[in-house]
């Protein structure tokens, strides 16, 4: 356990905190903590874990930026929460999938990786649910609670600890997160102005509709 592995976590934690009650700092939070963790990563020979925290440190200075643009009351995000469309979520976890069984096929030949799949399905199904996140989707944290329930078991194995310690975390923060930005989104369908009467044919669409959001 080093230094590292335990500012990371800490950060990790405030991150997801924000987050949940969507808080713009969470993102310039979120990017000191994975270009931290993606030493640590490397370090234990989690290629594909230290591999994600590039990727995630460009969606999370898009997320940045998109919830900047959006409207917002001081660090408080205002744009709307959406949902995914079932289409879109079967089109999410199919990707996700073979995704996975590509990279931790290739991670098995190719590197002395530890656990090539397991690693592979975190890494994926995390960039998903980071993309959904910055998105404003609450399928977000079903995706995060899904990574989490798989990397507590291959942090421990690795003996990263604190870090399965941190993820356990995370997964109650997950739930946390569902719980809240639920809410959120039945307050904001409930606050908005009833649409206006329509011709037939021209129906309009609630707040709370499912969109699309399809890889």
């Amino acid at each position: 356990m080093s230094v590292w592995e335990i500012l990371g976590t800490v950060l990790g934690v405030i991150g997801v905190a924000l987050m949940i009650r969507e808080n713009i700092w969470a993102w310039p939070v979120g990017i000191v903590q994975v270009t931290i963790y993606a030493w640590v990563f490397f370090a234990a020979k989690l290629y594909s874990d230290a591999l994600l925290q590039g990727f995630f440190f460009v969606i999370l200075a898009y997320g940045w930026v998109h919830w900047l643009r959006g409207r917002h009351t001081a660090a408080h995000s205002e744009l709307p929460i959406t949902r995914l469309s079932a289409a879109a979520t079967l089109g999410w976890v199919a990707v996700g999938a073979t995704v996975t069984a590509g990279w931790g096929a290739f991670m098995q030949r190719s590197t002395d990786a530890a656990l090539p799949f397991w690693d592979a399905f975190i890494l994926v199904f995390s960039l998903i649910a980071q993309w959904l996140q910055a998105r404003k989707v609450l399928e977000n944290w079903v995706g995060w609670l899904a990574v989490n329930t798989i990397a507590i078991g291959v942090y421990w194995t690795k003996d990263l600890r604190l870090t399965a310690a941190l993820y356990v975390v995370f997964w109650l923060m997950a739930l946390w997160g569902w719980r809240a930005w639920r809410q959120s989104l039945v307050t904001y369908a409930a606050a908005a102005p009833a649409p206006r009467n329509k011709p037939r044919g021209e129906g309009a669409a609630s707040p709370s509709t499912s969109i699309d959001h399809g890889p």
